[in-house]
């Protein structure tokens, strides 16, 4: 069946803000139980600053207080893909972008958190966790 809506559930992970040079953004703590995976769904804003990166960084752990980075054996993609590199800012890839990670490890938690370095402000990033592959669907909506 072609139906994402009944399969998936979607959550925020990363409240929109606006990300300084030097910020650090700290994610919800996202609890899979009852799904097989999830995808996080990273938007930047307007960057314009070419000294500018912003780290994704995920971690997984069983309970809710000690959290470790993933395996990249257990990650859809790469943190580095998912991340916004320095260099020319133009929109569709350097800036007024998505980007996504999956996860595909076993451990209840995941977060994300995104990290800003650079000269500058960062602009706004936001976050979603899409929660798929359900043990019972349909899911629930919202």
């Amino acid at each position: 069946m072609n139906d994402l809506h009944s399969n998936s559930r979607a959550m925020l992970a990363v409240n929109a803000v606006a990300l300084g040079a030097t910020g650090a953004i700290t994610g919800s703590i996202i609890d899979r139980q009852g799904y097989g995976g999830v995808e996080f769904i990273i938007a930047y804003g307007s960057v314009t600053t070419t000294g500018t990166v912003v780290t994704a960084l995920v971690k997984e752990g069983d309970v809710t207080g000690t959290l470790t980075s993933v395996a990249d054996a257990d990650l859809l993609g790469t943190e580095t893909l998912a991340s916004l590199a320095a260099g020319a800012r133009v929109a569709g890839t350097g800036k007024e972008v998505t980007k996504r990670i999956g996860y595909k490890g076993d451990q209840r938690y995941v977060q994300l958190s995104l990290l800003g370095t650079g000269t500058t402000s960062v602009g706004i990033v936001a976050a979603s966790a899409v929660l798929h592959s359900p043990a019972s669907a349909p899911t629930s909506n919202p």
